[in-house]
């Protein structure tokens, strides 16, 4: 019997060495080497593992930088700091940086004074959870609920509370990911050009009476915005204004003949063409381009802009042949207001 035990202890300790050594055989065979510089490059990311980059994290986008399958500035987070790490790990010696960049803006007034409660919400603070109960506490559908979900998604803690009750997006701080945009509920945050400076800050397809019962600095569609643009570049859609920013020249026409100030410009000032006389020869091309008759003077004279007039669309620097135009904003100081 102890003979019988003692042989089935050892036949299985055999089988266990031939099985383990087996695996570990095909453990050596098997193994899908790992390309170094994917290692290298996870550390040079932010770690954030957000997906805002659009792959399954950092690792998933560090492998894709490897396969050439990415470009090297794909990290919204990381930004050119990243970008430069990666550039240098992966022999890199320049990186295309021209980029329109994208930030987030919060398309949105409708803050405690401006817009109305329709009830009194008690429930936990969350904008998503508080919108399925009723669509919210504000009269106004469209409206921003307040309570910060964009904000604890943020990556670069570019978001915090205002005073008023909405989000303030620090343009310094965003990275463009989109996080904020995927977590709002009503949509009210939107990724858009940082070139693009004038915006209709109301989500509202109300008619203007409605919006004007529900809030204060809604758009009420009234069409004067239309009228205004000399560049055809806003239309009034579903009783909400809406920008082509393929027409838009950030000329704040707009802006200022809107009477609830729903649209507005991340700016307080519009910028200014400046001719420089020295580089000027007179060709009148700018003069005949610009679409206010801001800009005189006679043939192979140096030329002058009205500042009055000029409402800074920037024409006349694009088509002057010899460079001798440029748009200069009187406060180049962001507007803060807005928000």
């Amino acid at each position: 019997m102890a003979n019988s035990i003692l042989a089935s202890i050892i036949s299985m300790g055999g089988l266990g060495l031939v099985l383990g050594g087996g695996l570990a055989l095909a453990s050596k065979k098997l193994t899908v080497k790992t390309d170094p510089r994917v290692d290298a490059i996870i550390e040079a990311l932010p770690g954030a593992n957000c997906g805002a980059c659009g792959y399954p994290g950092c690792s998933g986008l560090a492998r894709s930088i490897v396969e050439n399958k990415a470009p090297l500035n794909t990290c919204p987070v990381g930004g050119a700091e990243a970008a430069a790490k990666i550039a240098k790990i992966m022999g890199v010696t320049e990186i295309d940086n021209d980029v329109d960049k994208k930030i987030a803006r919060v398309l949105c007034q409708g803050g405690k004074t401006e817009a109305k409660l329709k009830s009194d919400y008690r429930g936990v603070k969350s904008c998503r959870g508080a919108s399925l109960v009723n669509g919210g506490p504000k009269s106004c559908p469209f409206a921003c609920i307040g309570f910060g979900d964009c904000i604890k998604v943020c990556p670069g803690g570019g978001i915090t509370m205002g005073n008023n009750g909405l989000p303030v997006i620090d343009e310094e701080k965003c990275v463009g990911c989109g996080l904020c945009v995927k977590e709002c509920p009503k949509s009210v945050i939107a990724l858009t050009s940082i070139k693009n400076e004038v915006h209709v800050r109301c989500r509202s397809t109300l008619k203007g009476k409605d919006t004007r019962n529900v809030c204060s600095i809604g758009c009420i569609g009234c069409g004067r915005c239309e009228k205004a643009c000399p560049f055809d570049a806003i239309h009034v859609k579903d009783n909400v204004a809406v920008i082509d920013y393929d027409k838009c020249r950030n000329c704040m026409k707009c802006v200022e003949s809107c009477p609830t100030k729903c649209i507005t410009s991340a700016f307080p000032q519009r910028k200014k063409a400046q001719i420089d006389k020295d580089k000027c020869i007179g060709c009148t091309i700018c003069a005949k381009k610009c679409p206010v008759n801001a800009i005189t003077g006679k043939l192979k004279e140096p030329h002058q802009v009205n500042d009055e007039i000029c409402i800074g669309c920037g024409i006349c620097e694009e088509k002057c042949p010899k460079d001798a135009i440029q748009l200069v904003r009187p406060d180049n100081k962001p507007s803060t207001a807005a928000s």
